[in-house]
């Protein structure tokens, strides 16, 4: 005990030493794991309000649909209510397609008979306005916010007038523009391309609406083109799938898994959105933290060597090293599940087509030991060997704490001759560490990477609602989704850029007092420590928009199950200011820390 003790008060005495970089520290995992929350308890907490729309409209467990014009299938409804596992039931009701105008717009709708009484299953929540009546029209929520139509305004169904007499929700349908078809003639959700027509009699993105019985049977030309909906309550609401599976039959089923699937949708894609990009940000936090450690190794040589010096084993040492980063990653953590659990719901409005809101999403031990587990596995990743390397270094050596020996690569040395004092310097310091070099061009990568998709994504949500796939309500929702992607992204890369160049100082600040004390000025120290990392931003700048974005983009349509030849790429243009403005955004950042180390006192350092 008295060794962990020890360990934890050496750990926050040198964090509260150096509290600028323990800030970096800090974002640099928080930035992963708040994001990565998101992903996770986003789903949960879009579900919430489709679980409170079902209780309070009693909404079924299964959705049964048939053709009138079938006695078969009409016969099969009687049975399916009579059948083994099934509580309670409510219809058949008639259902006939239709086309109501209203404010000048015209939409294909489904026209839902129902009874002026409640129904055991399936009772639509109103929320504006009361329930069917003769001559009045109910909505369902979210195709009326869609209309722009409100209660006691006219609308022609079918061509005869009604007035809205109410606005309601429901857990049998997914809101508009989702919505199941359940009538005969068939439906197509989304775009249709402009150049592509409908068959006759398809409707397209159809909304749903209520009606009385005799209205709905009223705007039928004849029984065969009604179709019936049945709602079905089981005993065991987990068993609607098996329940499916035994019935079979020529009728559609639809479970209330199936349904609260299509009704979460959007969030659906909010989550991969945001899990890839949790991803990105971890790789962009590991290597932030492996450039750190090593500059605050390099920074704590004189340290390590008194711990070694009073009697600490190497794995003290070593111990001590990685606690200020576990400690560091622990409270990321906690931050991370926090803010994410809190921010999760201003991503996943309800919407109108259903009722409650997401609350604060409830955090599962799941999310929490992943979360968890993935901040401190980027600690550990980006400590452990760097740690136990400076642990096993010589005790005397790193009292000394001498100059690292510089390689040797006479064709490097010989090719820098010729170069202008800045750049001579500029390339012998990104010599010094090619693993570095390395690190910074993938970091770049990475981060032009997400932007290209960004772009890509900013796109196509620029051609929606017209397109038929999102309303604007939705659109709204995912851009608030790239949009805390884009800043969490630009912000841990500027970290990043900054952690590089400031590591990149205190690495070279022997060799840059050197060559001060041979002629260089300070103005030439700070611009080859600037120039060292302006290189390789724009190799990383050029590898991220191809193959990097390309990829990257790739990957998201494969998962998503989307169509790529849909989503047009960014322009041309926009593709060649990203490398230069790349280059100048990270000329921008490292400005300061590169100033800062090239001013150093020489003979201080020396």
């Amino acid at each position: 005990m008295s060794h962990i003790v020890l360990v934890v008060r050496l750990a926050l005495r040198d964090l509260r030493r150096r509290r600028t970089e323990a800030a970096l520290l800090l974002l640099a995992v928080l930035a992963a794991t708040t994001t990565l929350t998101l992903g996770l308890v986003l789903r949960d907490a879009a579900a919430d309000p489709y679980r409170s729309t079902r209780s309070a409209t009693d909404g079924p467990d299964v959705v049964v649909v048939a053709v009138a014009g079938q006695a078969g299938d009409l016969a099969e409804l009687g049975e399916l209510a009579a059948a083994s596992g099934v509580t309670e039931h409510s219809g058949p009701y008639p259902v006939i397609a239709g086309t109501l105008k209203a404010s000048g717009r015209t939409s294909d709708v489904q026209a839902m008979g129902r009874d002026a009484a409640a129904a055991a299953v399936d009772q639509p929540e109103v929320t504006r306005g009361s329930w069917v009546s003769d001559g009045g029209v109910v909505l369902e929520a979210a195709f009326a916010d869609s209309l722009g139509v409100g209660v006691s305004d006219p609308v022609t169904l079918g061509g005869r007038s009604f007035r809205v007499v109410g606005v309601a929700v429901t857990a049998a349908m997914p809101p508009y523009p989702g919505a199941s078809c359940i009538v005969s003639a068939g439906c197509v959700n989304g775009a249709v391309p402009d150049d592509r027509d409908l068959p006759a009699g398809l409707l397209h993105n159809p909304g749903l609406v209520w009606l009385t019985r005799a209205d709905a049977r009223s705007l039928a030309p004849d029984r065969g083109s009604l179709s019936y909906v049945m709602n079905l309550k089981l005993a065991d609401p987990d068993e609607a799938q098996a329940f499916v599976d035994r019935a079979g039959g020529a009728m559609t089923m639809q479970t209330w898994e199936s349904i609260l699937a299509d009704a979460t949708d959007l969030a659906r894609d909010s989550q991969i959105l945001l899990l890839i990009g949790a991803w990105l940000l971890g790789l962009l936090a590991v290597a932030s933290l492996s450039v750190l450690v090593h500059g605050r190794m390099a920074d704590q040589t004189r340290r390590i060597g008194l711990l070694k010096a009073v009697g600490g084993t190497p794995g003290l040492v070593a111990a001590v090293l990685l606690a200020e980063y576990l400690l560091v990653a622990v409270v990321a953590a906690t931050a991370g599940l926090t803010i994410g659990a809190l921010t999760a719901p201003l991503l996943t409005e309800s919407g109108a087509g259903l009722v409650g809101s997401a609350g604060v999403a409830s955090l599962t031990w799941s999310t929490i030991g992943l979360v968890t587990a993935v901040a401190l596995g980027v600690a550990v990743v980006a400590t452990a060997v760097p740690a136990w390397r400076a642990a096993r270094s010589s005790t005397v050596g790193a009292l000394a704490d001498a100059a690292r020996p510089p390689r040797r690569t006479g064709w490097l040395i010989g090719l820098s001759t010729w170069l202008p004092v800045p750049l001579l310097l500029a390339l012998r310091v990104a010599a010094r560490r090619p693993r570095r070099v390395v690190l910074g061009v993938a970091s770049i990568a990475v981060t032009v990477s997400g932007l290209y998709v960004l772009l890509v994504l900013n796109a196509f949500l620029g051609g929606q609602p017209a397109a038929g796939a999102y309303t604007e309500a939705q659109v709204a929702v995912l851009r608030h989704v790239l949009l805390v992607w884009t800043v969490v992204l630009l912000c841990l890369a500027a970290v990043n850029a900054v952690v590089i160049t400031w590591a990149t100082a205190v690495d070279n600040r022997h060799a840059s007092a050197l060559a001060r004390a041979l002629g260089a000025t300070p103005q030439a120290v700070t611009a080859a420590l600037a120039t060292a990392q302006v290189l390789p931003a724009l190799l990383g700048a050029v590898l991220g928009v191809f193959p990097g974005g390309f990829l990257l983009f790739a990957a998201i349509n494969a998962i998503t199950g989307g169509d790529g030849d849909k989503v047009s790429l960014p322009p041309s243009w926009q593709l060649i200011v990203l490398v230069p403005a790349t280059a100048l955004v990270v000329a921008a950042l490292t400005s300061v820390p590169a100033h800062l180390g090239g001013r150093r006192p020489v003979t201080a350092t020396l």
